[in-house]
């Protein structure tokens, strides 16, 4: 899955409803709001609740600067 997929604009997260954002080195989804991260296996992106994982602030805050760096214009 790439940054410009069309899938990323109907993908939300289970649990809020809400977009999700690309982790392009982790392979995964992250929801911001909640902290939870989402892995893509074979490609296929693995969105049950129970498939997430909650991030610690450490990882948050990595996180949110990866997806900072990747903002046009950063």
């Amino acid at each position: 899955m790439t940054p410009d997929d069309p899938l990323l604009k109907i993908l939300v997260c289970p649990l809020d409803k809400g977009p999700l954002s690309l982790l392009v080195a982790e392979d995964a989804l992250y929801n911001p709001r909640l902290r939870r991260r989402y892995p893509i296996v074979d490609g296929i992106p693995q969105l049950l609740p129970s498939s997430g994982e909650q991030l610690t602030d450490a990882e948050h805050l990595r996180a949110l600067r990866r997806l900072a760096d990747r903002e046009p214009g950063s």
